[in-house]
């Protein structure tokens, strides 16, 4: 029977394999190139075998380029995986090196696509052939390209809306009507000082009939002092301003008082400083003015960076964002490897870290604050020359390349020509601070004061010893003529003991500062001499008496601690119940104190003697030369040559005006970034920032230009100084692009089937208003605004009760106001471009805090008095109407006025009847309590209802 049975199975085997052998092979799968192949090639082949680099002759990063093959021949036979070289190489077969040599193996899913891809024929479209990456646009010089002649020349009020109109006529777009003048006018308004205008203001401007009322109005604001802080709170953002952050009051990340530095943009912007002069001093102020602490104090932007855990990490950052923020190059690519898209190796990367290994952070004293933990003037300087820069294999700090050490260099595919660096000789108060004529006149005045101090601590001493002496001769007295009353005869002795003690100390005390005086003002002079240029012929002689000096003053102090000890351990061993545990370890603790007083002062007294020329300065002595590298990097980051720099400053001050940068990836102008929506335009904007040459509003013609705007660039007058960033606000504020209404009517529903993004900027976009706006425009239609500026970083927890401006409160990773945080503040890691969230906490936040509630409050009472506080039906209109344009900057309309009225009719009826409410038993009390008047209490509610309103929220 089992014979049979394999004999039946022997039999089937055989049947199915002769099915099998007779049916068709199901057919596989298709594999498609471009969704399945191609990612694969570009993500994990192309960086070695591209257009940035041919390892072995070899490029993948097209099928065509991939079967013509290498020095090894072709890397993919069609229709034969197992004779392409390609499929070798990721498994690592036939001898083969498996690729991709770094990051994870392909997987066994991309490995089969593959094969599947080439046995099916390695089909593939025709694929036009990357070109050379340093050919790419944003590593071209920008050149101003001609003015486009347009259909519509009237709408041109300047070069901006040029190109703008040609972009329209190219895409088949109509620009929308200009916005009317209030809605203008707030645009503007918030736009470049971040505050609303009054209703004076405003009311000035729509009863200006002139044709240049717009453009004084915005000469007006490029003129106010907030305008530089509401643009330097954007560059805060660009170069991750933090204040410092940490564990408690441990520093973990930036350092306290860089708020001097958010003070030197704001003050920057303000005076039009040059952005090429701003980029210099940012990077290197303390190699181009070191003794120039209003220069120094730019250096933030680097001391910001600063980690306490790991130096590397600390250096990163600088390269990381000084590439970002001022070159939109992602060099941080390269840490590990060579960038995969941009024409930067992984060498470049750190021959750019070169030209920052020297640089460590210092705290300098500031007049009247000796002390650097309260006060202080925190920059960057080169602390070590001689450090080496070493190529981290793969990125691996553990594993420097300590063979081949590198020396500060550009990547190739920007370097037009040798970059010189040159070593710069600091002046003495720089190096050696404490040299600086306020730290000795402060140090003098100390010394002396200290002097008069001990002075007035000895007389008291001394009539403390007169008035014991004559408790004891009265009751001496009062003993010869009866038994004396307490104090006792033994508690006056010691009384008078304690007193001469303490007047023997006093003694040593003005001693002490004495001799401190004497040795403060011999520093003064021996520093004069040492540090002359050249140092004075008796620098050395002026430096032993103030060594001289310095050694009596030890002695002094030595002589004082002594006694001041004896006196300790007589009182110890005075001291009642001997035996207790407490009073044995005050006595030893006294004895061990005593020793060591006693050991001090004979070290002073043998000291006393010997010369000493090294005598103590007035604070640390710093290098006296810095390398020049980071001032060599900034002048090159600054350069008019410079294809990167301008064209990312433009990108940024455009993205803040129209809520759409020209190139999207505004960090990122690489080959990996997206190509500007308008290239032209771009590189006309940054030419114009370096070499300004348009005529100023209404110079020529209308607005800036003639009738039919024939003006070419041989025609334009120079205005202003290069890189001045007002002449750039200004050129974009007034064109007609940016005076477009931003509503789509029915008229131009056409151009939203065709650019529904408004790439093409057909209108003006809608955006709700910035975290710091939100909350200084609630303060500033209520007139509480605070307009103090300037000074250290104010408490963020106070924010909703503080009035300052949103610019000045700390802002760190941790240490943030919660209000802002809700409302998109800046990330201070990086925030090159704002999130912009829509969520029901930030409703809730305008609907129950503090700051609303109490500024509708402080409002409502303002705009009553002015209205009227009855509620007749005047009163009551004329408070509707001012309320509206007082939060909104327009008067209310028909439906909204009605709404009004009856609101405010039936929240007083309300507040009449209390019984009807429900109290709220959660909750901090308000800061300002709601009105007792039912009506009042009902306008109170109306304002708080327009702080909440979306046209307060929205810039339109």
């Amino acid at each position: 029977m089992t014979c049979g049975w394999r004999t039946v199975l022997g039999i089937l085997v055989l049947a199915l394999a002769a099915v099998s052998q007779a049916a068709d092979p199901p057919a596989a799968e298709p594999v498609d190139y471009v969704q399945d192949i191609k990612p694969i090639l570009s993500r994990r082949c192309s960086a070695c075998h591209g257009a940035l680099k041919q390892k072995n002759e070899l490029r993948l990063d097209t099928a065509a380029l991939a079967i013509k093959g290498g020095e090894s021949g072709p890397a993919i036979v069609p229709g034969k995986s197992d004779e392409s070289l390609l499929i070798d190489a990721v498994n690592g077969a036939n001898g083969a090196a498996k690729m991709p040599p770094e990051g994870e193996p392909l997987t066994a899913d991309q490995i089969a696509k593959l094969r599947a891809w080439i046995d099916q024929g390695a089909k593939a479209p025709v694929e036009k052939i990357p070109q050379d990456p340093a050919k790419h646009w944003s590593y071209q010089p920008p050149v101003r390209p001609p003015l486009p002649n347009v259909q519509h020349a009237e709408w041109v009020r300047n070069p901006i809306d040029a190109f703008i109109a040609a972009e329209h006529e190219r895409r088949g777009l109509t620009a929308s009507p200009a916005a009317s003048k209030a809605g203008l006018m707030r645009r503007v308004f918030l736009d470049l000082i971040g505050l609303p205008p009054t209703r004076g203001e405003m009311q000035a401007f729509l009863d200006d009939e002139s044709a240049d009322a717009y453009d004084k109005v915005v000469d007006h604001l490029l003129d106010s002092p907030h305008y530089g802080e509401r643009w330097g709170r954007h560059w805060m953002d660009v170069w991750r301003y933090s204040d410092w952050d940490g564990y408690g009051a441990e520093v973990r990340e930036s350092q306290p008082h860089i708020w001097r530095w958010r003070d030197w943009i704001i003050e920057s912007l303000n005076a039009d400083k040059p952005y090429d002069q701003m980029i210099v001093e940012m990077l290197a102020g303390d190699e181009l003015a070191p003794d120039d602490p209003a220069t120094v104090r730019a250096t933030g932007f680097l001391v910001r960076n600063w980690y306490k855990f790991n130096r590397n990490v600390w250096i990163d950052f600088s390269i990381e964002h000084t590439s970002k923020a001022f070159l939109g190059t992602t060099l941080n690519c390269a840490r590990c490897h060579d960038h995969m898209y941009d024409p930067i190796s992984q060498q470049d990367y750190y021959r750019f870290r070169a030209f920052f290994e020297a640089h460590d952070i210092r705290t300098d004293r500031v007049p009247g604050q000796p002390d650097t933990a309260k006060d202080g003037l925190v920059h960057v300087y080169d602390a070590n020359a001689a450090a080496p820069t070493f190529l981290f294999v793969r990125g691996d700090e553990k594993n420097p390349d300590k063979e081949h050490p590198l020396t500060a260099g550009l990547p190739a595919v920007l370097a037009k020509s040798e970059l010189k660096i040159d070593a710069v000789a600091l002046p003495a108060t720089a190096y050696y601070p404490g040299l600086r004529p306020h730290v000795q006149t402060e140090a003098l005045a100390q010394a002396r004061g200290e002097v008069e101090k001990s002075q007035i601590g000895l007389k008291d001493a001394m009539a403390k010893v007169a008035a014991a002496k004559t408790k004891m001769a009265e009751y001496a007295a009062a003993k010869a003529s009866g038994p004396p009353g307490p104090p006792s005869e033994a508690d006056l002795a010691i009384a008078i003991k304690q007193a001469e003690g303490a007047r023997e100390l006093s003694e040593k005390a003005l001693a002490t500062a004495a001799a401190a005086l004497v040795w403060t003002q011999a520093r003064i002079v021996a520093d004069q001499a040492n540090y002359a240029n050249p140092p004075t012929a008796n620098a050395k002689d002026l430096s032993l008496i103030a060594g001289g000096a310095e050694r009596q003053h030890t002695l002094r102090l030595t002589e004082q601690n002594l006694l001041a000890a004896e006196q300790k351990l007589a009182a110890a061993r005075a001291a009642p119940n001997p035996a207790e545990e407490k009073a044995k370890k005050t006595l030893a603790d006294a004895e061990t104190a005593l020793a060591a007083a006693t050991k001090a002062r004979e070290g002073a007294l043998e000291a006393v003697g010997q010369p000493l020329e090294a005598y103590t300065r007035f604070g640390p002595i710093f290098p006296p030369t810095t390398t020049g590298r980071r001032l060599a990097l900034a002048r090159w980051i600054a350069d008019r040559h410079n294809p990167l720099t301008a064209r990312v400053a433009i990108n940024q001050l455009w993205m803040r005006h129209f809520a759409a940068p020209l190139v999207p990836t505004v960090f990122d102008f690489g080959l990996n970034g997206k190509s500007p929506t308008h290239p032209a335009l771009l590189d006309w904007l940054a030419v114009e920032l370096m070499e300004p040459t348009t005529p100023s509003v209404n110079e020529e013609g209308k607005d800036g230009g003639s009738s039919e705007f024939g003006i070419r660039n041989s025609e334009l007058k120079k205005t202003g100084g290069a890189w001045r960033m007002k002449h750039v606000h200004r050129l974009i504020v007034t064109s007609s692009a940016y005076r477009q209404q931003s509503s789509i009517g029915a008229a131009r529903e056409a151009n939203r089937a065709i650019d529904p993004d408004n790439a093409g900027l057909w209108r003006m976009n809608v955006r709700r208003m910035e975290a710091e706006i939100i909350r200084d425009s609630t303060l500033y239609v209520a007139g509480k605004l605070d307009n103090t500026m300037g000074g250290a970083e104010l408490d963020e927890n106070s924010g909703m009760t503080g009035a300052r401006r949103s610019v000045y409160f700390r802002n760190s990773k941790e240490k943030k106001m919660t209000f802002l945080d809700l409302f998109d503040r800046p990330n201070v890691v990086e925030c090159y471009r704002r999130s912009e969230s829509v969520v029901p906490q930030q409703a809730l936040a305008m609907a129950n805090s503090p700051l609303s509630l109490a500024q509708a409050r402080l409002l409502a009472k303002t705009l009553a008095d002015e209205a009227g506080p009855e509620p007749i039906p005047e009163s009551q209109e004329k408070f509707i109407t001012i309320a509206f344009e007082q939060v909104l900057c327009r008067p209310p309309n028909a439906a909204e006025r009605d709404e009004c009225r009856t609101f405010l009719l039936e929240q007083a009826a309300r507040f009449a009847d209390p019984k009807s409410l429900t109290q709220f038993t959660t909750g901090a009390a308000s800061a300002v309590p709601a009105a007792a008047d039912p009506h009042q209490r009902a306008r109170e509610n109306l304002v708080h209802v327009l702080l909440n309103h979306n046209d307060f929220l929205t810039v339109r």
